[in-house]
């Protein structure tokens, strides 16, 4: 029990760290235009990072996973609502784990 206040002391200060050293060393504003689009980009990138193999492994096989992401990035492309995503990529999912895959 004694190691768990290390973990979290260790947590914290590594959280502490990553937000304070930027603060103190940069003090004027970014001007670069390479690390400002960089940093704009993080968020999105950062949670596809997280989404992308939750995706490929939240159906009953990977078929169906990878067929859910291709209807999702077509429809999306093309400037569908997130409702209607939603409800396709769930039907393509039902259709291919009802049908094809065993």
């Amino acid at each position: 029990m004694h190691s768990v206040y290390g973990y979290i002391f260790v947590m914290a200060a590594v959280t502490y760290l990553i937000r304070m050293i930027p603060l103190v060393l940069l003090k004027k504003e970014i001007t670069n235009v390479w690390i400002k689009s960089f940093l704009f980009y993080v968020p999105y990138v950062t949670l596809a990072v997280m989404t992308f193999p939750a995706i490929l492994s939240a159906t009953g096989s990977f078929v169906s996973g990878a067929a859910a992401l291709v209807v999702a990035v077509i429809l999306a492309y093309r400037g569908k609502s997130l409702f209607q995503v939603a409800v396709a990529v769930c039907a393509a999912v039902f259709v291919l784990e009802l049908f094809l895959v065993r």
